[in-house]
């Protein structure tokens, strides 16, 4: 029997218990989110190689500056993404949203790997690469946080936590692809074939797994969520106005919690492959195949700090990664600093606090907003933060280090963002297993 109730913006939604998705839906639903951090990844780690072939040879600190500067670019267009995503995910219904971004994402991803370098068409070659960075920036915008939403609507509510962490791996996943496919093209060529053409390689191949996710959203997402209506003589209000209407202060303490996710997720799993090569003088190979093993790390463990979730709740364990990340990051960086076991012991620690910090947090942004604006409110939240801290970390990181000489800089940087995330998730209203109508 189908069960629907009326929030306080005169939006009916399903609730969960009246509907489920097949599993391809939630395999749909979540791998989308692979595609978009595989490339974001794949550009991190090759940062050192753009930074030669899209800039000039003169200063090579300017060049990577740049090079990140442009992957921090691309964040900025999130927010807009995210509003833009919102509105269609909260008006037209979760799979269109979920299909456009996809699309957009695979389109701008092959183009990067056809890319003419600066040493054919000059300076237009870095505008090229920026112009589809933040297509990608704004495709990337909703495609997180809707898939997340999917996933915890379609969840029974004592399992929510696990389901939803499905978005969260989808990312991890996309980013350990990334991290492979880097590893195995560096290992399968010399450095002069990598920088010359071999790093179009993981770009190019980004079309294999748009083509599924596309294939898959658009046969298996047939049932998903239904879209928001009105109830009869309801008021009509743009999502975005109704975000910030009624769930602002929601907003604020999300966009804070998610901080720690940006800023640790694209230092400790994207900048840390250039770490280790400068400061530890590892191989840009083996720095990848360490970043590989950290990264099934977090895959694994991150779905089981979720499950943990559904039966203490999400708050405490949230907190827990979170106070890890305070007590522990410097000495896990000095750890980074003492060869290449010590830098596989430190990243292995930070994977364990990141999934358990992480592994909670899509259920946890979900539930707390309602229905008829969930999207756009979640979205604009989640990407300000990721736009202000994720962008920025590998660029801030790389002038402390460099720059500053300071090789704890990103440790000193990382603590600050995690007092902030804290003190958000010290405010949270616990709602885990709770309706989401």
């Amino acid at each position: 029997m189908s069960v629907s109730s009326l929030d306080d913006a005169g939006y009916r939604d399903t609730g969960p218990a009246a509907r489920r998705a097949a599993p391809g839906a939630l395999l749909a639903g979540a791998l989308g989110n692979a595609l978009e951090w595989y490339d974001f990844a794949a550009y991190g780690f090759l940062a050192a190689i753009f930074a030669r072939n899209f800039f000039p040879a003169s200063d090579a600190f300017v060049g990577l500056i740049a090079a990140f500067g442009i992957f921090a670019a691309s964040f900025l267009m999130r927010p807009i993404g995210g509003v833009l995503f919102g509105h269609i995910g909260d008006n037209y219904g979760r799979r269109p949203a979920l299909f456009i971004s996809a699309a957009m994402m695979t389109a701008s991803t092959v183009a990067i790997g056809l890319l003419p370098t600066y040493a054919t068409i000059g300076a237009l070659a870095p505008v090229l690469l920026l112009m589809l960075r933040l297509l990608q920036g704004l495709s990337i915008g909703g495609e997180y946080t809707t898939s997340a939403i999917f996933l915890a609507e379609n969840a029974a509510p004592g399992r929510r936590g696990l389901v939803a962490s499905f978005a969260g791996c989808g990312a991890s996943g996309g980013t350990l692809l990334g991290s492979m496919v880097g590893a195995v093209t560096a290992l399968m060529m010399s450095t002069d074939d990598l920088i010359a053409w071999g790093w179009r390689i993981p770009f190019l191949l980004g079309i294999v797994l748009g083509g599924f996710t596309l294939y898959l959203r658009n046969a298996a997402i047939e049932h998903g969520p239904p879209r928001p209506t009105r109830a009869p003589g309801a008021k009509a209000e743009l999502p975005l106005m109704a975000a910030l209407r009624s769930d602002g202060a929601d907003m604020a303490r999300a966009a804070a919690l998610n901080l720690t996710l940006g800023a640790g997720f694209y230092m400790l799993f994207v900048y840390l492959t250039t770490y280790m090569q400068q400061v530890d003088g590892l191989t840009q190979r083996l720095s990848l195949q360490i970043n590989t093993i950290s990264m099934i790390a977090v895959l694994v463990l991150a779905p089981m700090f979720a499950a943990l979730s559904d039966r203490v709740g999400r708050k405490p364990v949230i907190i827990a990664g979170l106070v890890g990340m305070v007590l522990f990051s410097w000495p896990l960086f000095r750890l980074l600093e003492s060869g290449a076991q010590g830098a596989l012991l430190g990243q292995l620690g930070f994977a364990v606090l990141t999934a358990c910090y992480a592994g909670p947090i899509p259920a946890t942004l979900v539930e707390m907003f309602r229905p008829g604006a969930r999207c756009t409110a979640l979205s604009l939240s989640y990407n300000v933060a990721l736009g202000l801290a994720g962008g920025t970390a590998p660029m801030v990181a790389v002038y402390l280090v460099n720059r500053e000489a300071f090789d704890m800089g990103p440790a000193v940087y990382l603590i600050g963002i995690s007092l902030v995330s804290l003190a958000a998730a010290l405010t949270l209203k616990e709602r885990s297993g709770a309706s989401l109508t």
